[in-house]
Order: C-alpha cells, then structure tokens, then sequence
C-alpha cells in the first residue's frame, strides 16, 4: 500500500520489571495500520495483546514500559508527546474501545454527561446544546433510543453498555481506533448485533481498527488482515481470505483453526492445541511454540526463525525457509 499508515510499529518491546529482571510482554513486533482498514490481532490469554493495545495508547501502568523501538499514530511518535499535546492527540486522533465496559464507564455520571465531557474536553468552544446534539446523534449511530442520555451505566444492560463505550470512543471521529475484546462477556446474538454496527459505523466514519480478540473465527470475518500473536512475537499476518488454505500457515495458526468448533450432522468436534502457552519468564529456546508444535525439529529448538514472506503472508517458522526473509531478530 502506497498511502501513509495511520499506524507504525518498528522494532517494538514492551516489558514488565520483575524480580528477576525485565520481562518482555511485546517482543520485537512491527506492522503498519493503513487508512480505513480493519486489522485483528488474535492470541491465547497472555500472549501480549492488551499489553500492545495499552502501549500504543499510552496508557501502560505499573511497572510496564517500552523497552525498545517506535509507536508512530499518524506520523506522530506517542512517547515524544508532551503530557499535554498526548491529551490533545487522545481521543481526537486515537481512541480505544476497553474490554470492560462497566469498569471504562464512571458510574456516578450519566451516558449524556460522559459523552458530554469527553466533547467538551476536546472541542474548545463547543457549546451546550451542540455538545447535547451530538451525543444524540451518537446514540442514533450505535442504535440506542435517545431516552437512555439520562441513565447510569448500571441502569444499561451489558450490550448497551458496550455501545455506549464505542460511542465515546468515535465522538471525536478519531483516525485509529482500538477495540479490546469488545464483545466478550456478550452473548453470540448481541456479539452479532455489535460487530455489525462496527463495521456499519467504521464505513460511515471511516476510521482504521486494530480489533482484538482470542475468538478466531470473529475476527477473520470482520477483518482484511489478521497478526496471530505468541509469546509476545506476531508469528503470522495474513489476509484473513487466505486463512481457509490449510497447510500453509504457521503451526500456531493451523492450531487456532483446528481448535473452532465443527458441526456435522451428529455432533460437535473440536480440537485444542496440546499444552500450554510459556511462561514469559523462562521461554523456551529457539522458536517459543516449538514445545507444543507437532512439526518441531532440532532446529526450531535451536534458533528463533527469520520471518519469512510467503504466499500466505509474513510467517515466523523455518517450514518456510524456501522464502524470502523479510526480517531478523
């Protein structure tokens, strides 16, 4: 793609300081976000996700810091940002959709007064009744009838909580927006329900999204690329088309796609990936999914793969070590 990214990461490391030293929660991770596209970031829990959503927010807490490399959103370097341009540059230019929508609203004020402060905050000299106006119209976006304005979050159920929270999220009609698992706690039909208002209000709006999920399935159908993420190293990004074309993926992947459920005529088949994801602390030698690969050799215990691009997309494994390497760790 010829157009500038509205996401940049190079060479990026996330770490937590422990006992022990620093742990790398994001490991040497790159990708470009371009305008309007919608991209899914796909892993087991802990495989460094949220961690990475957190980062290019910059919102890390605790003992979490970029250990090395670059976070660029629109051009602009987030950790050379002053606390006060980052204030501005938040929300107006990048947003973020939580993963809990009780604990991302504040339960003391109103669905209005939090659309209202999140406008007023950013729009200088927005008045009153445009502010009000425009939360409307919001609630008209996400399909909640405008009566609920003067409600508290508990007052919403769980579905129209979420709505609420991808609502402020797209007042300032920002150029990236992050979901973090959006949908989780929601049953399948409002998970429905959602996910097409997303993509509905994304083609209205016209904002790029980094979707995250552990629901593979999801995001390949809402998505036109997916990373799979492990041990905090994107091993695959992929067109989310190429993902039906068995064998040629990498073995994590292959893992993830075994591991939907099946239907046939008599019953449910599913088949999980054997093992566990590593401990961060102590990772195994060489590539870190070697211990639960069924196609491991000597060498994937050896040496971490190149990433290597293949037909299917840029694969971290050395199953592909006819291809050309695009990147060295």
């Amino acid at each position: 793609m010829s157009q500038t990214p509205v996401l940049e990461l190079e060479n990026l490391s996330v770490a937590y300081d422990t006992p022990k030293g620093p742990v790398r929660a994001v490991n040497h991770v790159n990708m470009k976000i371009y305008p309007e596209e919608i991209v899914g970031l796909v892993g087991e829990s802990g495989s460094g996700k949220s961690t990475l959503a957190y980062a290019i927010m910059r919102l890390l807490k605790g003992s979490a810091f970029v250990q090395e490399g670059t976070i660029k959103v629109l051009g602009q370097d987030m950790y050379k940002m002053s606390p006060t341009e980052l204030r501005a540059f938040r929300w107006a230019k990048i947003s973020m959709v939580f993963q809990s929508a009780m604990s991302a609203l504040n339960p003391v004020m109103t669905v209005e007064q939090q659309i209202i402060d999140t406008l007023t905050s950013h729009r200088k000299g927005i008045t009153p009744p445009q502010a009000r106006a425009r939360a409307e119209e919001l609630l008209d976006l996400v399909r909640i009838d405008r009566k609920y304005l003067k409600n508290y979050p508990h007052q919403l159920s769980g579905g129209m909580r979420q709505r609420v929270v991808i609502a402020i999220a797209i007042a300032l009609e920002p150029a990236f927006v992050i979901m973090d698992e959006p949908t989780t706690a929601l049953d399948v039909v409002v998970q429905r329900s959602i996910l097409d208002q997303i993509q509905e209000i994304q083609r209205h709006i016209k904002f790029s999204v980094l979707f995250i999920s552990h629901d593979f399935s999801l995001v390949a159908e809402l998505a036109q690329r997916v990373a799979i993420m492990y041990a905090g190293r994107f091993v695959e990004v992929t067109p989310s088309q190429r993902l039906q074309e068995a064998g040629h993926h990498h073995p994590y992947t292959e893992g993830l796609l075994r591991a939907i459920p099946r239907l046939t005529a008599d019953e449910v088949t599913i088949e999980g990936i054997p093992g566990n994801p590593p401990d961060l602390v102590t990772l195994p030698s060489g590539c870190a999914f070697h211990p639960r690969c069924p196609v491991a050799t000597e060498e994937c215990k050896i040496a971490l793969p190149p990433i290597y691009d293949t037909p299917n997309g840029l694969i971290e494994c050395h199953r592909f070590a006819g291809e050309k390497v695009v990147q060295h760790v």
